[in-house]
């Protein structure tokens, strides 16, 4: 039997970016079905969490993604743009946002078509691995064919169902936070969640115990 998890992402978080291939690995490796729950990064959902955290917390969080990619082999950049348009200097987050609010639905979009995971993988290796201008030409167009969905659809759903997406990645960050977590990325496996890239390997221990057989 196909075991079924949950995972709960950003398309601004690091960490996010991290795990995905390796999720995509499990899916191949194992009889599994992930499905891919989009939520809002912190700085839509919590505005005023980066000025309220520790003053360390930004820049450990820089060295430690680069010194993770690293160590796993994976590419990783500064993305340019960023997904979140925010002033580093003073933490502020801007008002308006260009680029998010349409990335998630757009990723929410392609979720309901069963390949959420598949644009995760393909859009944050542009976002995350170093594509300059990733949301310009043709970058988000070919990363989508390569997920198997039609950017044109995606985005045409994304402009046309505004507040019934919303609703849907809304429903994602509480069921999130119903599973005993709120970051991301999360896996969540049979109401246990496994937050971080470094809890894949214990989430399929978990899931091996439950009955997780290889293809």
């Amino acid at each position: 039997m196909t075991l079924q998890a949950d995972v709960y992402w950003s398309f601004r978080s690091p960490y996010s970016y991290l795990a995905t291939r390796r999720y995509v690995a499990l899916t191949e490796e194992y009889d599994l079905q992930i499905n891919q729950r989009f939520v809002y990064p912190l700085a839509i959902r919590e505005p005023n969490f980066f000025e309220k955290n520790h003053p360390n917390w930004l820049g450990y969080t820089f060295k430690d993604m680069v010194r993770v990619g690293q160590f796993m082999g994976i590419p990783l950049a500064m993305p340019n743009p960023d997904p979140i348009v925010q002033d580093m200097a003073t933490r502020k987050i801007a008002d308006e946002q260009p680029y998010i609010y349409d990335l998630t639905r757009m990723g929410q979009a392609a979720s309901r078509r069963g390949k959420g995971l598949e644009f995760a993988n393909e859009v944050s290796q542009l976002i995350w691995g170093g594509t300059a201008g990733w949301n310009e030409g043709e970058h988000l167009e070919k990363a989508a064919k390569r997920a198997g969905v039609k950017l044109a659809e995606l985005r045409a759903e994304a402009a046309a169902q505004v507040d019934e997406l919303d609703t849907e990645i809304s429903g994602n960050q509480k069921a999130l936070e119903a599973a005993g977590h709120w970051g991301v990325p999360t896996l969540v496996f049979e109401g246990e969640p496994f937050f971080g890239q470094d809890r894949i390997d214990v989430a399929v221990w978990r899931m091996k115990k439950n009955g997780l057989l290889s293809r």
